[in-house]
């Protein structure tokens, strides 16, 4: 389990780091795209990966091109979603995209709707109404952003899981997808900052390229982690995938309101709870 906790680690500092990277004058877009550069490097490095398997027919571009413009630009939603609404909501909501990935299987892969994964769905739903659900005075400290970017991000990485599944049902090995997906996000995030510099909205600093490297290496820890726990426990994967998503949103809410002082309200907290009864019901459907 000591790699499911890193990776919960790792997950929990990418949003740390982005919180914390307007208190460090870190240019969230760069620092974004130079993470990309490491992940890509230490997936070509650590994971090696065959790129042979991109040359077939049945190769699904579509899908790769998909997920390698949806990274960058979900990421910077994150990074907004952590600086308007805080790293308790952002993490929770994160994790129960997997709402829309269990759909999917349902409506579009074939999966067997059991009666606690529908239970499951249900309270996740509930837990996301709660966790973005104005207070009394209509309104929250975030204004709208409060809720609307932890909606983008629960939408974004949903659709991120769907057209992983998607790349890894035509029989990509996880290596050469991360690989192709790495490469694509590099591609996109730095045109979009290619695009921002020629606005003359920003100007490359070496703070917000080191900013990415460290964003970077969390990153890939994270997946690398995660992965390495799944081969560690290969007869238990609901056990890794609870642990995961629920270590997450439970750091997450440590994190945040312990060090980061973020205030929840009665309905906040109860939605995070819910998220991780929600996550348990799924995980072991």
């Amino acid at each position: 389990m000591i790699y499911i906790l890193l990776s919960v680690v790792c997950s929990v500092l990418v949003s740390v780091l982005l919180k914390l990277a307007r208190r460090f004058e870190i240019d969230v877009g760069q620092a974004i795209a130079w993470n990309y550069v490491v992940a890509s490097a230490l997936t070509a490095l650590l994971l090696q990966p065959s790129l042979a398997t991109l040359r077939g027919p049945a190769t699904p571009w579509l899908a790769l091109v998909g997920l390698g413009v949806l990274l960058p630009t979900i990421f910077l939603a994150l990074g907004a979603s952590v600086r308007h609404a805080g790293i308790v909501r952002s993490d929770a909501a994160q994790r129960l995209s997997l709402l829309l990935s269990l759909l999917a299987a349902f409506l579009l892969f074939g999966e067997q709707l059991s009666g606690l994964k529908a239970a499951g769905i249900v309270l996740g739903l509930l837990a996301l109404l709660c966790m973005v659900w104005r207070n009394e005075h209509g309104h929250t400290d975030g204004g709208s952003a409060s809720w609307l970017y932890p909606l983008l991000v629960l939408g974004g990485f949903g659709t991120i899981d769907i057209l992983f599944k998607r790349v890894a049902l035509v029989g990509v090995p996880l290596g050469t997808s991360l690989q192709a997906m790495f490469a694509l996000a590099l591609l996109v995030a730095f045109a979009l900052q290619l695009w921002r510099r020629l606005q003359g909205r920003i100007r490359f600093t070496m703070r917000s390229a080191l900013g990415g490297v460290a964003l970077g290496l969390a990153n890939f820890g994270n997946i690398l982690f995660y992965l390495r726990g799944h081969r560690a426990l290969p007869q238990h994967p609901a056990l890794v995938f609870a642990s995961m998503n629920i270590g997450v949103v439970a750091l997450g809410a440590l994190v945040g309101t312990l060090i980061f002082r973020e205030r929840l309200s009665r309905l906040n907290l109860g939605g995070v709870l819910l998220a991780l009864l929600a996550i348990g019901l799924i995980a072991f459907a």
